[in-house]
């Protein structure tokens, strides 16, 4: 029998982790001592001890590599590497598109000399219920006007179906239809997030968005500015191989009065929902 010390050094494997080990049952020792307390292996125990090893190499938790220890079958064993195979496939994805995102900012700074005040990142956006008045606009400024005549539709309804805020007039966002930049006569729609239907009246719609992935960033300051936002998702979009699949959002977060275009208090999220393009080539 060898004690834990000259084992561990036999199979350089730390005595703590061991004595971990033997706690979760994946390796006990051959004999505990109990008078001292010391713990005695056997050479036999090496190939075992091996396996794990292995299979920790591997990427296996020590749940999983106790169930392939007790007695799997050859086919047990083919399907837990095979989602182990997957797991890792999807990793390395998931790391070469954490690469290409450095490497974006990277030249990013090279070209501009500079860190960018936008940060985009991809994220998963539910279904959302929004009240809203579409229509064609002299210009992108002119959106505001509309707010009003979304409020005015929504009636007695504002207190039930207005959220998170309804004393405050609830969330609004605007929504752009546009495929390509227009000064004038854009198409566009003011709205509000409803925590329930309403019924609609005039111009005023009611209706769902899909659910989507959005590239996202966040624009702190006036309206007037909200274009370099825009711009630093559009680059990023072409940058990591996307496209636009629907009308880009702008969601007000957080603003004090006056309720003002070229009001800096501003906070608002830009969103573009966005599926990765194929490549044709």
């Amino acid at each position: 029998m060898i004690r834990i010390g000259e084992f561990s050094k036999m199979v350089q494997v730390s005595v703590p982790t061991l004595r971990y080990y033997d706690q979760v049952g994946l390796l006990k020792p051959v004999e505990v001592d109990r008078s001292t307390g010391y713990r005695y292996y056997s050479a036999s125990q090496l190939p075992r001890l091996h396996r794990i090893l292995a299979l920790r190499g591997l990427g296996f938790s020590l749940e999983q590599i106790s169930a392939m220890l007790d007695g799997v079958t050859s086919e047990q064993m083919r399907g837990m590497l095979l989602l182990r195979q997957a797991q890792i496939n999807q990793q390395i994805v998931e790391a070469q598109s954490q690469l290409t995102e450095v490497e974006m900012r990277l030249q990013q700074i090279e070209r501009e000399e500079q860190v960018s005040a936008y940060d985009v990142i991809l994220k998963h956006v539910e279904p959302l219920l929004i009240a809203s008045v579409r229509t064609i606009l002299p210009n992108h400024g002119a959106v505001g006007m509309l707010f009003g005549e979304v409020y005015e539709a929504i009636g007695s309804y504002v207190s039930k179906a207005l959220g998170p805020n309804p004393e405050n007039g609830g969330q609004t966002l605007v929504l752009w239809y546009d495929t390509e930049f227009k000064e004038h006569d854009v198409d566009g729609a003011a709205a509000f997030m409803l925590r329930c239907s309403v019924p609609e009246s005039g111009q005023m719609r009611v209706h769902e968005l899909h659910a989507a992935t959005m590239a996202a960033t966040v624009h702190h300051g006036s309206y007037d500015t909200i274009n370099q936002a825009h711009e630093a998702i559009l680059a990023w979009i072409e940058t990591n191989g996307y496209r636009i699949v629907g009308p880009d959002r702008e969601l007000n977060l957080y603003h004090t009065p006056p309720i003002r275009r070229d009001n800096p208090s501003y906070v608002t999220e830009v969103q573009y929902p966005v599926e990765k393009a194929v490549n044709r080539n």
